[in-house]
Order: structure tokens, then sequence, then C-alpha cells
């Protein structure tokens, strides 16, 4: 470790913390429908699509309406997207000629993550989707499924607010109100200034050229596996000609990374340098990872009339964030064992370390920051190979997913997620000091505690039943590109960020199959979905109570100690729920490597 990758780090902390007030204060006043500066431009926009669609603007709902809305607006969202990209080959904005998505189990897989805000992705982005499909398909997800997570965080922001009612706000207002004066004005900036700095956005076919000399590359069959002869030597293929990819890259790559969607326009994520082409892009993009998060910290404390709450919160995040780092820096810097006689160590001048899978342009510290940002929010987005990382140093970012990537998090998934571990904290200190435990004046009863379970239950669910079925069963095992843990650990961490609407991969595992794709789709919509009800019940309950004056016996929540007990919730829930399946891979993969095997 360098004291110039911690100065990367810490600038990169300081500057979600100088953009977290007026974020949070902006985003306020937008879900408040106060007065901001581009009400001039956006308010007839505003009111014009309500007269369009027949939106009631001052219909307030309940839980339950809020919820039915949702589900039908990500619904019908989800079976256009589908049907886009089956029809992809007879639509328009298609130069390379590309024809339907199929297998058809592909194509529910990549609707169900889009819809879900996972973007987790079985194909290469530059090689399968149209610029059509692109655009009008995975672009509009990419805003629709990020304000659907904003526009819940604030419903249950207000639910903690609000004092015997039974609403929670209008999800159609909240949405569109999300995309018209967050997410459109900021994209449209943030792509100007990717623009700037050579991320490309046109419309043009793909360039072919000449390479100056042919290229032997391993050949890979249709099922993503290399391709080997009767001896079992890897067959080549001999390359004369290169073809690089165009398109409207800029304008998803903002949306990419501010609404933590993830998806990469090119396979390469944004290690691609048509995506992330300089060190001021990397920084903006990370910043922006985390913008909105940080914001709705603040936002939080603004609502509910407690600043210091809001703080306390932003604290948690930022102290299990570091943490992250800290083990994930460390592990890449340190190197493998198994390499000694090398020099691995970094130095000012020299990076050192584990550089495989890693972008020089970029170095271990950016890498391992980027990998613990993406899996602190519930983003994706890779700027380096996470399956490349060292057991340790890849065991950060699956953590971070399992305790719910609520360290500034997925643009609203991350506060909601953070707002169930609260009610959780809250319930156990109630318990220490024996009586009824407060939330900022609202009592948490039995149903607020069985709902915030059942969230908590559903998530470890998915991901250790579907790992159990694919490590045991012929048609799980057979994509397993690495043995061992390593290879547990790739099924674990699919299922994983599956689940929790991530999107990132340890990309050893071949996924493009009919079990994975239909597997991992019914995961990303039980992780999104099934966690979102008990959450908006938890908000409408809380919405109803009777606001009830601290006394001497309330636990507060904007103290040091209220953020230390919910960092121990946080990592006692994940450590107890995970630690046998860690055991299993990434931990017993360390060991074994200290012991001089690899994998």
């Amino acid at each position: 470790m360098t004291a110039n990758g911690w100065c990367q780090i810490f600038l990169f902390l300081a500057l979600v913390l100088l953009v977290t007030k007026p974020m949070g204060i902006f985003i306020t006043r937008v879900f408040n429908r106060e007065k901001t500066f581009l009400d001039p431009v956006l308010g007839p926009i505003e009111r014009l699509l309500y007269r369009v669609t027949g939106v009631d603007a001052d219909h307030e709902m309940g839980w339950k309406e809020y919820a039915v809305s949702m589900l039908l607006f990500s619904l019908v969202s989800m079976i256009a997207l589908y049907l886009m990209e089956r029809l992809q080959g007879f639509l328009p904005f298609n130069p390379q000629k590309l024809g339907a998505v199929n297998p058809s189990a592909l194509a529910f897989n990549t609707a169900a993550s889009f819809t879900t805000n996972t973007n987790w992705q079985n194909y290469g982005g530059e090689t399968r989707m149209s610029y059509f499909t692109q655009m009008a398909g995975l672009a509009y997800h990419n805003f629709m499924s990020a304000a659907v997570g904003i526009v819940l965080a604030i419903a249950f922001i207000r639910g903690v607010a609000r004092r015997q009612v039974q609403t929670i706000g209008n999800f159609w207002v909240d949405l569109v109100r999300c995309n018209l004066w967050i997410l459109l004005p900021m994209c449209i900036v943030g792509a100007l200034v990717l623009v700037s700095q050579g991320v490309i956005q046109n419309l043009k076919p793909y360039d072919t050229v000449k390479l100056i000399e042919p290229m032997q590359v391993p050949k890979v069959g249709p099922d993503g596996k290399p391709v080997v002869d009767a001896q079992g030597k890897q067959v080549m293929d001999t390359v004369t000609t290169q073809t690089i990819a165009q398109g409207p890259v800029a304008s998803q790559e903002i949306i990419k990374e501010l609404g933590t969607n993830g998806g990469g326009f090119f396979n390469a994520n944004s290690a691609h340098p048509f995506e992330n082409p300089t060190p001021l892009s990397n920084l903006i993009e990370l910043v922006a990872i985390f913008t909105i998060g940080g914001g709705l910290t603040y936002t939080l404390g603004r609502m509910t009339g407690s600043q210091r709450h809001g703080w306390a919160v932003w604290a948690a995040m930022a102290t299990l964030f570091l943490v992250g780092v800290t083990v994930a820096y460390w592990a890449e810097a340190r190197g493998n064992p198994l390499l000694a006689g090398t020099d691995q160590r970094a130095t000012a001048l020299q990076p050192g370390g584990n550089m495989e899978g890693k972008e020089v342009r970029f170095g271990i510290a950016n890498t391992a920051l980027w990998a613990t940002v993406t899996t602190d929010a519930s983003c994706g987005a890779i700027n380096g190979w996470h399956d490349s990382f060292t057991p340790l140093g890849g065991m950060v970012p699956l953590v971070n997913i399992m305790l719910g990537e609520i360290m500034f998090g997925g643009v609203g998934a991350g506060m909601y997620g953070m707002l169930i571990f609260i009610v959780l904290a809250v319930f156990i200190a109630g318990l220490m000091v024996g009586r009824t435990p407060e939330y900022l004046g609202k009592k948490i009863e039995a149903y607020d505690v069985k709902m915030a379970m059942l969230f908590a239950l559903i998530f470890p669910l998915l991901i250790l039943g579907f790992t159990a079925i694919s490590s045991v069963k012929t048609f799980g095992t057979s994509s397993i590109l690495n043995s061992g843990p390593h290879g547990l650990s790739e099924i674990i961490y699919s299922f994983t960020s599956q689940a929790g609407n991530n999107g990132s991969a340890f990309a050893g595992l071949a996924t493009n199959t009919t079990w994975y794709n239909t597997a991992g789709g019914i995961t990303m919509l039980a992780g999104r979905f099934l966690m979102i009800i008990p959450t908006l019940a938890i908000a409408g309950n809380l919405a109803g109570k009777k606001y009830v004056p601290p006394s001497l016996g309330t636990f507060p929540v904007t103290t040091p100690l209220f953020t230390v007990l919910l960092i121990g919730v946080i990592l006692i829930v994940g450590a107890l729920t995970f630690f046998p399946a860690m055991s299993l891979g990434p931990i017993l993969e360390h060991l074994l490597m200290l012991a001089g095997k690899s994998f």
C-alpha cells in the first residue's frame, strides 16, 4: 500500500462528503414539491405528463396501492424489454444487423436484470445488443429502475416522518419528479463531461481494421468455454482483423453509475477505454455511484427533523466502507505468496502487488477502491476483474453484497435496506433496556419486527438455496471453470450478486445456460420485489402511528453509540448468516493459498 493510493481513497471519500448535503437538500425539495431552480422548465412538462396519463397529482396512496402501482409498472416495463430483445432484428438503429436475443432464457434473464436494477449480463453488450435495444430498452430501464429504488426510499422516509396518516405519497408523481428533476438533468451534464474525457457517443457502424500481423487467440465455443481437441489441447484461431465497436456510450455510462445500475455497453465494462478512458473519468464515475446514496442520508435527517440522525447513518456507512476498502487494498497490494521471488511490493514508483485482471492505468488502489464502491452500492460496474483478486481481496465485494449493499448503497435500495437494519438495531436496544423500542418518536412493535425479519430472511434463502442446488447438480457444476473453493465462490457470488441486484460477477462461471439464466432471473425478481413488499408494509405502518415524545428511557439514534450498535447489528446478521458459506469459499481458498495451492 502506498501514500498515493491512500490519498486517492480519501480524496474520493471527501468528495462524497462534499456532495452529500447539497444533494440531500435538493432531493428533499424535489419530493416535498418545494420550489427549485428547475421548476420553470420542468413544471410545464410535469403537468403535461399528468394530463396525458390521467394521473391525479394530489392523490395520496396507502402502502398497498403504492406497491401495486410499482409492481404493475415494473411488469409492463419488463415485458416491453423482453419483446424488444426478441424483435431486435426488425427494429431500427441496428447497423451491425444483430438478430434476436437468443435463447429465450437469456432474453428473460436480461429483462429481469434491467427491470430490477441488477444489470447482470450473460452476454457481451457490443456483440449482442443493437443501438436501439441499448438506448430504448436498457438505458430506459437504467433510469426507471433507479427511480423506482429512490422513490421507495422516499416512501419509507415519509412513513417515519409522518404521523397518524395512512398514506406515503403517490408513486406516479414520485417517479416523474425523480426522473425529471434528478436523474435526467444530472445525466445530461454528466454525459457531456464524460464525452470531454473521451467517452464515445455516436451511432456509427463498427470499424474493422487490419492487424499489423496475425494473432493467435484461444477458440471459445457457444457455451463460453475454451474449445479443446481430442488430446485435450487448447484449439487456437488465427485472427487478422479487429472489430472496434462504436455506439452511444456516454449517455448510458453516466446513468449506469449515477443510478447504480452497472451494466456495461461493452463486455469489459468500465475497464474499457471507450467507457472509462482517463483517471478523471474514473473518479467522476466513482463519485457518481455514491452521490445519490450519500445524499439520501441527509434527506433522511431533513425529512424526519433529525439531521444528526442522518449524519449518524452516514458515519455508519462510511465506517463500513473504509473497513472494506482497507482489507481489499491490503490483500491486493500484498500480492500472492505463491509468486515468491518476484517483487510484488507496492512502492511510490511501482504498483506492485496482484496486478492480474487490473488495468495498469488505474492500478491496485483504484481497482480495490472501485470493487469496494461498486459492491457497497448495488452498482456492479467494474474496472477490474473480481475473479482475479486474491481470495481475501475478492471476499470484500462478496461480503459487501451479503451485508445488503447498505454502505451508501444502491440508489434508494441502500437507504431502505439500511432503514431495515435501523429498525432491528433500535429493537435490540429496546430489549437491552427493557422497554418498547422507539425510532424517531415511533414505537417499533411486533408487526414492524416481523416485516423486518421477513426482509432479512428472503435474501439468504435465495442465495444459499440456489447455490446449494447449483453446487450438487450437473447443470450447475458443468459451468464451473475453476475447481475447489474458488469454483464454489464463483457460484456463491453469482447468486449473491443477483439476489442483491448488484450485477458484478466472478467471471469464471459460464452462466449463459438455461439453468443459470432461469434461476438467475427468478433470483433477481425475488431479490427486488419480495423484499420491497415488507419494506413498504413497515413504511405504511409507521406512517399511521402517533408521535411519542422522547424520555429518559429512549435510546438516542443520533450518537456515536447508535452508530456503533448499527454497525454491530449489520455485521452480526451478515456473519451469522453467511459465515459457513464463506468458510468453504474464499476463506478456505486463502488458507490453501498460504499452504501453496491455487485454483
